[in-house]
This record gives structure tokens, sequence and C-alpha cells, in this order.
């Protein structure tokens, strides 16, 4: 590999600005500036220095800052897209083509399109995972393309650097110094916690190197937490599902494999005014019902060893337990949470086939609301038969029957009605309040005779093995946070020409108040010469020649 070869005869990396060992300026650009930039010591950058392989050009786009800032940038509006609709796991269906149908019936052809981008499970779908995976690789890249040369430069800063570097320091300063100068000067800067080095007739003192890797700390962290965010794609390090169960019911509980949950009973408590009670009575008159306590009665089952996934057959009980809010179930490393509840949703409906003229029944039907039949028989082969079901009738759109949501909150049946007296069938619309009869009047009728209510519990089963890692990325990226923002890094180059004069240079990340302030203590205690801010200057004659 090329190197830059400096006066002083030291070879340094290609993309080399400053000599690593006197601090010349190796470049035009550099040697035009009033001030060394002192950012990264000047030292080469891979993304700075080669750009003719693959490798390079890939490189050189995830080292870029404006590239990690731009994926941040996505990822939070994706993010707060993902809060425009509720996520899949607040959505009351279960199964993939039912939370699809949920989207496409409830906010149309926006929850159509929100749910085929992933939307509606931001945080696991794959694109968003991808997005967070070049996160990860931009911040190992961006780090690695300035720790490692920074750390080289700092490690091997010599004490002895050429006049050219320290006049170009911010505080600088030059004068005629006494024989014991650097002596009295290297005393009072380890009593201010300085580390001091000496060679020949130079001196280097430092402290709060550490402050330069504070960024490095907080991408270090960053990396842990996205890692924890990333395996939350691998099975069994992450769970969280929804789970809707009525009463009654007992269904294999999701990405648990092996265990199953019964809904034995469901049950609510409301503050009643009275009583203890009582002093809420105010509050209750304006607000009204407010739940007390709402708990779900479950037994947990667990299938024998060999079972098909989601059988409940031959199930063995694990445990019996009342779920409440903030009393979870805890079983193999889940939790099972109280979340919500729906209470009297329709179960069954209950109709008689009917004459219309002189009411006689032919036999009643009862449609379960959440897995009908489509054919059903009654007395003297008369048969009804289910056309359509539509669980939460919404209107008509072109003719055609339109349902709001997989729930059956206001059903609505097609059905077609066969009987001795009216062999070619007959059909009907029904719902809850109204009947429809499409093609004419009809001879008979499904008359609604009773309905049968339960209540729904909305539990949510989660595992998170991913906490601990979480949590490390947290701490480490807070550490990052402390070490950069409040430390800082200070250095004093003070030589001795063989004239007798003093160089004087001072630089600091941050902090130039602070160093100053040591400096002063420094010239105070060993006859330092007068310095300048030559920033301060700049700017200062910068201002003059505008105000001219």
């Amino acid at each position: 590999m090329e190197k830059m070869q400096c006066k002083c005869g030291h070879a340094n990396p290609l993309g080399t600005e400053l000599c690593e060992a006197c601090g010349r300026s190796l470049t035009q650009k550099e040697q035009d500036k009033l001030l060394a930039d002192m950012r990264y010591e000047g030292s080469a950058r891979r993304s700075q220095t080669y750009n003719k392989s693959i490798i390079d050009k890939i490189w050189n786009f995830f080292s870029s800052v404006k590239v990690g800032v731009g994926l941040i940038v996505v990822i939070l509006v994706a993010a707060s897209v993902g809060t425009i609709l509720p996520q899949s796991m607040y959505v009351p269906a279960t199964g993939e083509a039912a939370i699809k149908a949920y989207y496409s019936d409830v906010y149309g052809s926006v929850g159509r399109v929100y749910h085929f981008l992933g939307f509606h499970d931001l945080y696991s779908s794959v694109w968003f995972t991808v997005l967070v995976g070049m996160l990860a690789i931009s911040l190992v890249i961006a780090s690695l393309d300035r720790f490692v040369p920074l750390y080289r430069s700092l490690k091997n800063q010599r004490v002895l650097r050429h006049p050219s570097f320290m006049n170009k320091q911010r505080i600088y300063g030059k004068g005629p110094g006494a024989d014991d100068t650097l002596q009295k000067a290297e005393a009072k800067l380890k009593e201010l916690k300085y580390k001091v080095r000496t060679d020949k007739n130079g001196l280097l003192a430092e402290k709060g190197r550490f402050s330069r890797w504070g960024p490095y700390v907080n991408h270090i962290g960053l990396i842990i937490f996205l890692s924890g965010v990333m395996l939350r794609m691998i099975p069994g390090f992450y769970v969280d599902e929804t789970l809707w169960i009525r009463e009654g019911e007992t269904r294999a509980i999701p990405e648990v494999p092996g265990y199953s949950l019964e809904n034995v009973k469901f049950a609510l408590e409301t503050y009643t005014g009275e009583g203890e009670e009582a002093r809420f009575g105010e509050a209750l008159d304006r607000v009204g019902t407010v739940a007390k306590n709402y708990q779900t009665d479950i037994v947990l089952y667990q299938a024998p060893e060999g079972s098909l996934p989601g059988a409940t057959d031959n199930l063995e009980i694990v445990k019996e337990y009342p779920i409440r809010v903030n009393h979870p179930l805890k079983f193999d490393g889940y939790a099972m949470y109280q979340m919500d509840y729906k209470l009297n949703e329709l179960k069954t409906m209950t109709f008689a086939l009917t004459d219309q003229e002189t009411e006689e029944s032919l036999g009643e039907l009862t449609i379960d609301l959440i897995d009908p039949d489509k054919n059903y028989e009654l007395k003297n082969g008369s048969t009804v038969e289910l056309l359509g079901y539509y669980p939460n009738f919404s209107g008509f759109e072109n003719g055609e029957p339109q349902t709001a949501s997989p729930l059956p909150d206001n059903p609505g049946f097609l059905v077609e009605m066969t009987t001795p007296a009216t062999p070619k069938g007959e059909t009907s619309f029904i719902t809850i309040q109204n009947t429809i009869e499409p093609f004419g009047p009809n001879q008979y009728k499904l008359a609604f005779q009773s309905a049968e209510m339960r209540n729904v519990s909305g539990l949510t089963v989660r595992k998170d093995r991913t906490l601990p890692i979480l949590g490390l990325g947290g701490l480490i990226f807070m550490i990052g946070v402390a070490q950069g923002m409040y430390f800082n890094h200070r250095r004093f180059w003070l030589q001795q020409t063989d004239s007798g004069d003093i160089l004087l240079a001072g630089h600091t990340n941050k902090n130039w108040f602070g160093l100053k302030k040591d400096l002063e203590q420094v010239s105070a205690y060993a006859s330092l010469p007068a310095y300048s801010d030559q920033q301060a200057e700049t700017e200062t004659e910068k201002e003059g020649e505008l105000q001219s």
C-alpha cells in the first residue's frame, strides 16, 4: 500500500492529513487551514481514502453519517406510521386470514394497503428488521472507520511536535522562559491530575482521553440494543401475541407450542358507589360505570409429547388460575395478562321456519355465529341452506351485502328455504331488525326466537428473552452519553527551543473554558508565555470586517 512520506522521515498511511510523528500538514488543504483539524487527529480514514472496489463502495456508503441519520429518520417515520392504525396484537381477530379481513373490513382500502405493507405487524416485519439491521451495520462500520485510526493516533502520539503543528492549535503562545519552566509546569500539571510525558526539551500533558471514546461506547450500546431487537425475529426469543377467547372455549395458545387454554368464566366487578365506595359517588355519577376488577378464570393444559400442533385432545391439566389485571399467569417462561374484554357477544341465534299466513312452524334451527353450518334439516324434509353469512352487516354495496368486521355484532344471513310446499326454494336476507325478500314475497320466513350471549376475554401472552440484552445495550449507551458529555480530553504541549523560548499549545474536544482555567493556574506557577485563542481572534476580526 502507498505511504505518505513526511519531511521528518515518518511514513504515514495513505490519506493521513497530519503526520503521526511530528504533526506537519501533509496535504495542501490542511496547510491552507488556519487551525489544524484535530477531530480525528488528522489520521487516515478508509472511507476518505479508498473508493475503487465494491467493498470500498459498500464501506463508504455505510460509514457515512448522512446514511446513518437517514436510516434513523426512515425507521422513526415507519414507527410513526405504525401508530396510525392498531397493531395486529390489539385487534379482536386471530389468524393471518382473519386479521387481513379485519383490516380490510374495518378500514377499507387504507387497511388493505396498511396490511399489505406490513405496518399491521411493524416491529416483526421483514423490511423493518432489514432497516434495523442496516442501521446496526452502519453503526459498526462508521465506528470502525473512525475508532481504529483515532486510537492508533492517540496511542502513538509523540511528545515533540513540529512548530507548524503547535501554531495551528487554537490555544497558542510563544515567549521567553526560564530554565526550570518545564519542570514547574510538569509539577503543576501533575497536581491538576494530568498525565505528563517528557522527551528531551518537550512536554505533553493530557487527561480525560477516555472521553473521546464516548460516541463509540454509544455505538456499542446501540449495536447491542439493535441486536436484541433483531433477535426477536428468532423463534423462542420473543413472543407478544393476543388471544381472544370466549367463555367455554378451549384454544391453543399462539406461539406457545404444546399449551392450550380454557376460558371457564369471565367476571367483571364495577364500583357501586355504596358502602365504603360512597366516596366515589360523585365521580361515578359524572363518568358512569367504572371497572373495579375483571378477570378470567382459566385452566391451563399441556398436550402430550408427539401431539400435533394446536391439538386439544387428551390434554393434561397444568394449572387453574384467575388471571386479573397486573396478576398474570406465569408458566414455562411465559406470562399471560388480562388486557381487554367484551361483554355479551352473540354466541348463537335460534330461528323458527314458519308460514307467514298460518304461522305454522316447521321446526327450529340454531346458528352458531362463530362457526355456522351450511345446511339445516327440519321437519317433513324442509331444509334451510345458508348461502351467505355477514357477522357485522354494514349495508349493501353494488347490491352485495357487506360486513364491517368478522365479529358477530350485527349478523346478517342470506338463506334459501325449501319446504314441501315450496320445492324450488325461497330466498331471504335476514338481519336482527329486518328481513328482505329479494325475489318477491315468500310463503315462509325465519322468525327470530332467541339468542345466546357470552363474554370474551382479551389476553396477551408474552415472553421476552431479549430484555437482558436490551437492558445491557441501554446501560452501555447511557455510560457512553455520560462519558462523552460530562468529560473532555484536554492536552498541552510545551517545548523549549534552543534559543530558550517556550512554545505552548493547547487543545480540547470541548469545554475550552475549563482548559483555559487550567492553563492560567499553570502559567501563574511556571511563568508560561502569554497565549492567545486564535479562533476567538479570527471570529472577532470577521465581525469587525462585517461591521466596517
